[in-house]
């Protein structure tokens, strides 16, 4: 099992909307080859900085073939979509973990 990990930064003037969104974009990567689970929580510290809300969603792959095939194929269009949606109206950074 692997955990890839997104960490979101997200405007509150968006804030509404990217989480309808977002719900519909998990939906989505569950639907993808290899994704088990994904969850969503709202990240408490460290602090959002003023004027934003952070998030972190927990997506679980069968493998890290998976995650690899993934990043390969689908990552580029799935990342592309929020892009588009959003803008510069929030961050996201990614860690990949893996049980020891």
């Amino acid at each position: 099992m692997i955990v890839y990990e997104v960490n979101l930064d997200v405007d509150v003037a968006v804030y509404v909307e990217y989480c309808a969104w977002l719900a519909e974009h998990m939906q989505a990567m569950l639907a993808l080859p290899g994704f088990v689970s994904a969850e969503v929580l709202a990240r408490r510290d460290p602090p959002p900085a003023s004027g934003q809300r952070s998030l972190c969603t927990l997506y679980r792959l069968a493998s890290s073939d998976d995650l690899d095939r993934y990043l390969r194929e689908d990552a580029p269009r799935m990342r592309a979509d929020g892009v588009a949606r959003f803008g510069g109206q929030f961050s996201a950074s990614r860690r990949i973990l893996s049980p020891l």
